[in-house]
């Protein structure tokens, strides 16, 4: 959690007083049961942020008629048309779903499963840990202007992997623009795409095509284009 409220901190999302009580008053060594100072010094951080998309913070807010221009292509309504295409009666019936409409209708994403999901483990390090034990390849990316999983969390719990460097940080590029940055530790690697959100190829289809290849030819992603 400390590294989604330095995320936001560092890219301007929040004040310097609310990130200050958040350091003050959460235990980010567990987040199992935060106190209510940790839960109003959150609540009031993220009041700061306003109405952002969260899984991409420079994007332009569905509805919003923006003409601002985006580093993406990325279409931000495209939540209301997977939700459209889903409680449709034809797609439903050619799904052999569950028509009656009971619990309701179909989203993109059930929140409802997220945020009551009773058995989330805390960390998933030791799995990265058993991953990384077993020899085979194991890359973990992030796309730089997610919200949801920052890349400053990501590098938070990469760091606590404690894998010494193999090869050190790099831009890695794409039509002679950098695509964004690796790391390459001994059992591990670390990729960040540029200007991605959440869902990376959604954003930066280019840019993922040319990591992602990386990945399957067991090649770190190229210095240049």
């Amino acid at each position: 959690m400390r590294g989604l409220y330095d995320y936001f901190w560092t890219h301007a999302l929040m004040s310097d007083e609310h990130h200050d009580e958040i350091l003050k008053n959460c235990n980010f060594s567990s987040m199992a049961s935060t106190s209510q100072k940790c839960e109003e010094s959150m609540n009031a951080a993220d009041g700061d942020r306003g109405n952002v998309f969260f899984y991409d913070i420079y994007a332009p807010l569905c509805g919003s008629n923006s003409t601002a221009p985006s580093i993406s292509s990325f279409d931000p309504c495209s939540f209301d048309y997977v939700s459209t295409y889903l409680n449709t009666p034809e797609v439903q019936k050619a799904f052999h779903a569950n028509v009656t409409g009971v619990p309701g209708p179909w989203e993109s994403c059930n929140y409802y499963i997220l945020f009551h999901w009773n058995d989330e483990p805390e960390t998933v390090l030791p799995v990265m840990e058993e991953l990384m034990a077993s020899g085979i390849r194991v890359w973990i990316y992030s796309g730089d202007t997610d919200g949801r999983v920052p890349v400053t969390a990501t590098r938070y719990s990469v760091n606590k992997l404690s894998s010494s460097v193999k090869t050190p940080w790099y831009p890695w590029y794409y039509h002679s623009e950098v695509g964004g940055y690796a790391v390459q530790y001994q059992n591990l690697t670390f990729v960040t795409i540029r200007g991605a959100g959440h869902f990376v190829p959604s954003y930066q289809p280019e840019r993922a095509l040319t990591f992602f290849s990386s990945f399957l030819d067991g090649k770190l992603p190229p210095t240049q284009s």
